[in-house]
């Protein structure tokens, strides 16, 4: 079952992706905020489901942390559709998210490295 959320989260990180490379391309924001919602919200789903279950303290709290980001792309997705909100507001957010994201995919390896030595 872990992997079918595995996957989830894949699709959901490829939808932001494209939620978020449709207006530099030059598509408009109506297609595109729903396709980053989706993704979105099929991100947060997916690791809300696959929980740490090992006894690493740190890596649990690393893998708390992805869950914000989903939350961070969540938040990003109530500014696409938030009528007076500018793009910094939610490209703000995707960075945020995008950024901790990068800090736990760096993070996570070198932990459970370091508790096997």
């Amino acid at each position: 079952m872990k992997r079918i959320w595995t996957w989830i989260i894949t699709l959901g990180m490829i939808l932001i992706a494209i939620g978020v490379l449709m207006p530099i391309m030059g598509y408009g924001m109506e297609l595109c905020r729903w396709i980053y919602g989706a993704g979105a919200v099929l991100s947060l789903i997916g690791r809300i489901m696959t929980p740490y279950r090992g006894h690493n303290m740190r890596v649990k709290r690393l893998h708390r942390i992805e869950i914000w980001s989903s939350v961070f792309f969540c938040a990003a997705t109530f500014f696409m559709f938030y009528q007076t909100a500018g793009a910094r507001d939610w490209l703000a957010f995707t960075l945020a998210g995008g950024a901790v994201l990068v800090y736990t995919s760096i993070m996570i390896p070198r932990a459970e490295k370091n508790r096997s030595n």
